[in-house]
């Protein structure tokens, strides 16, 4: 999971297909500013749609919670605070057990996913909805064996500084160190596993850690591992140099991007087929919407500008 950092709570909403949690929820923020940081979901975000990335980054609107999203939280809770058992202790029904614990956690921290049930006054469908997240919890461990797994880092927040002065920065869900020195960054999705075509886009997030990491540690991750439960798949990529040193050219070109969208108000809707399920359909004019006042000062956009919606993920 992906937590933003940058206009949101926890958490870096990364944008999700039908069926795969989206792990942000969005709330209004303080005064609108320039963006300082990207993180991954906030560079999807862009490339998907650069006024997307305006409403959430710039003018912070809020977005309603979801159960998929709100599920996708839950179940990274469990798997995280699993670790804190002996490893012996590490079983499905432990980890069955920390459920109703970190949902009533998730309440508190975050009171309006009550939201979510207040129509279900008998609560079968919460009933429904914690059985899912239970099913899920249970199929990691057909995945992984957390017994076999110390890891080095949970939920590990990274930022890291690059030459041009462009901040990175994300929270990893593990980070395992083996005895000879070798990282390995692993991420849970709650979703399905993308078709073959998709899974270069699926595997950006953790090629951007990757390229954070190495920036920190100057260790290049031995592999890069995404565990969706909702599928059961694993799908793992072993980055080289040269991979991190693309990703660091196209995140550069990508902050030039938002960088001349922020100085001339120029954020381009990019209609896909992702925005049937975007919460931002009354304030988007390809849905007959009108953005909020932009509230930032503009400048005269530049001549030949205004690519930044043709930004796509490779």
């Amino acid at each position: 999971m992906e937590t933003s950092t940058e206009g949101a709570t926890r958490p870096d909403i990364s944008p999700a297909g039908p069926g795969e949690a989206v792990d942000t929820v969005v709330v209004a923020g303080p005064p609108a500013a320039p963006p300082v940081s990207l993180s991954p979901s906030r560079a999807s975000d862009f490339m998907r749609c650069p006024l997307l990335y305006r409403f959430r980054v710039i003018d912070r609107l809020p977005e309603k919670p979801s159960e998929a999203a709100t599920r996708g939280t839950l179940v990274h809770a469990v798997l995280e605070r699993l670790f804190d058992a002996p490893a012996g202790d590490r079983t499905v029904p432990r980890a069955k057990s920390l459920i109703p614990g970190q949902w009533d956690r998730l309440r508190e921290s975050r009171p309006e996913v009550a939201e979510l049930f207040a129509d279900d006054p008998e609560g079968e469908r919460l009933a429904r909805w914690l059985t899912e997240a239970e099913a899920l919890v249970e199929r990691w461990f057909t995945l992984e064996d957390p017994s076999r797994l110390e890891p080095a880092e949970r939920e590990l927040f990274v930022e890291a500084e690059l030459d041009s002065g462009l901040r990175l920065r994300g929270i990893i869900d593990r980070v395992d160190v083996a005895p000879t020195g070798e990282v390995r960054i692993v991420d849970y999705k709650t979703g399905k596993a993308p078709r073959p075509e998709y899974a270069e886009g699926a595997l950006f997030q953790m090629k951007f850690y990757a390229l954070v990491v190495w920036r920190l540690k100057k260790v290049v991750p031995r592999r890069l591992q995404l565990v969706y439960l909702g599928s059961g798949d694993v799908l793992t990529y072993d980055p080289v140099l040269a991979d991190l040193e693309r990703v660091e050219r196209k995140l550069l070109a990508l902050w030039e991007a938002i960088r001349r969208a922020t100085e001339t108000g120029d954020w381009r809707p990019r209609p896909t087929k992702l925005c049937g399920w975007c919460d931002h359909q009354a304030h988007c004019p390809e849905f007959g919407g009108t953005p909020p006042p932009y509230p930032l000062p503009l400048r005269a956009p530049e001549s030949g500008g205004g690519e930044q919606g043709r930004m796509g993920p490779d």
